[in-house]
């Protein structure tokens, strides 16, 4: 039922319902899957994509292959794309085995015990947050959908400049 209704959020839903562009980043903080600590307001001095995504949604599985060779590009540049599932803390061995493709870190937003993000109205939702810890863009299906060109074009204007 939960995910039918985030399904058919993502057709209703304003992304205005949303984060906007210009917020602060909430705060975050949990274990990575791989039993790392993760704290997004410890990650500042870098620019960070936040991916909410669920193993149930398929425009989320659609957008990861592009998420991830976004992350191999663009780490050492600084930049960590990480992904905050939203299924129950009960999947998380499909989740564990859906990340196994993938080379950036994610963490299960209800088992992070601060997650100020909350249950989003739309899946799935990218957010990129600048390194002071602002929203500089917010990437969707029915909006500004996430391929490699468009996590550039939002990046990229936030890094350092290349010596």
């Amino acid at each position: 039922m939960r995910a039918l209704l985030l399904c058919l959020a993502l057709v209703w839903l304003p992304a205005a319902s949303a984060l906007d562009v210009g917020d602060t980043a909430p705060a975050l903080k949990g274990m990575t899957l791989d039993g790392k600590p993760f704290d997004l307001a410890a990650l500042k001095g870098k620019v960070v994509v936040l991916n909410l995504w669920a193993t149930w949604c398929g425009p989320c599985r659609e957008e990861m292959p592009a998420l991830d060779a976004f992350a191999k590009r663009y780490g050492a540049r600084g930049v960590l794309v990480v992904g905050l599932d939203e299924n129950d803390p009960e999947d998380v061995a499909e989740v564990r085995k859906v990340m196994t493709a993938f080379s950036y870190p994610a963490l299960m937003a209800e088992t992070a015990p601060t997650n100020d993000f909350h249950q989003p109205r739309v899946l799935p939702i990218t957010y990129v947050i600048d390194a002071t810890g602002v929203i500089r863009a917010r990437l969707w299906p029915a909006g500004t959908p996430v391929t490699e060109a468009n996590l550039e074009k939002a990046v990229t204007p936030l890094l350092p400049a290349t010596p």
